[in-house]
């Protein structure tokens, strides 16, 4: 038995349904280790293989998709002809709703999303894709180190041509703050307090605000190319912007609205998306 590893091989970016938090953003950073027989190659499996098959399997059925927690029993799922509606009740009694094609949610055989059960959906979903000279895998989930301030966010970007478009995506991203060339990390944790845990939404894409059981919600939604999509929240998880939610406009959003706040100062921010990546506005 010869064992194969390959260390971040791919960041998962998601969002999940938790009955405490909401709807949650996540990035997930993936290694993967493989038991099995050697090859006629003299391998378990060909490196070019593991990072360009097996990450696109991870990559198509897991990343950028609402993730559910199928055996919770406050989660109820109606699944339809080409479509799947959510309801989630929380531990506070208020309720998210999501309602999308099939391709833009994973239903997980768990009552609650954590990197062991995650883990053990992929592991199912590649041991039978896999060689026969594969006998067994383990995947590791974890999110990226960031020392400094951060934050998780969910959204969805209705004219992108990929898996962005789907409304109920997100990341754990970092952010710095450089106010004066100086950079002030009392801002950075500032910002990690205003988003987190946030849905952002672009105002254009609210269709509704309404009380359920006296609590104030909104209501998302847009037709994309992948199809409808339909998104109900609590208001005070929510955080709405004028523009796209791309992550070059968050940053410029952010720089824009310190710049309100603190009219004399010049401002640089680094917005994250996930790991290893985003953009930068000035203001």
């Amino acid at each position: 038995m010869t064992t194969l590893f390959v260390n971040r091989l791919t960041v998962i970016d998601f969002s999940y349904l938790d009955p405490a938090k909401g709807l949650l953003g996540e990035s997930w950073q993936v290694d993967i280790e493989l038991d099995g027989s050697l090859d006629h190659q003299g391998m378990v499996l060909d490196f070019g293989d593991v990072k360009k098959q097996v990450k696109q399997i991870i990559d198509q059925s897991f990343d950028h998709c609402l993730l559910i927690p199928a055996q919770h029993p406050n989660c109820q799922v109606q699944q339809l002809e080409h479509r799947c509606d959510i309801q989630f009740q929380l531990n506070s009694g208020e309720l998210i709703r999501h309602s999308s094609p099939y391709s833009a949610i994973c239903l997980i055989k768990t009552a609650q999303i954590n990197e062991t059960a995650l883990s053990s959906a992929i592991s199912e979903k590649l041991q039978s894709l896999l060689p026969d000279n594969v006998q067994s895998l383990r995947i590791k989930l974890y999110p990226e180190p960031i020392s400094g301030a951060w934050y998780q966010y969910s959204h969805g970007l209705k004219h992108h041509a990929g898996n962005c478009q789907r409304i109920a995506h997100g990341h754990r991203s970092r952010i710095k703050i450089y106010r004066n060339d100086t950079r002030d990390e009392a801002l950075e944790a500032d910002w990690a307090v205003r988003w987190k845990d946030i849905y952002i939404g672009t105002r254009n894409d609210l269709q509704e605000s309404f009380q359920e059981n006296g609590k104030a919600c909104l209501r998302f939604g847009y037709t994309a190319n992948q199809g409808l999509f339909k998104l109900e929240l609590p208001s005070h998880r929510c955080y709405l912007i004028e523009t796209d939610s791309t992550v070059e406009n968050l940053a410029q959003h952010i720089a824009d609205t310190l710049k309100q706040e603190h009219p004399n100062d010049r401002f640089k921010v680094e917005a994250y998306e996930g790991v290893d990546k985003g953009a930068v506005g000035i203001a």
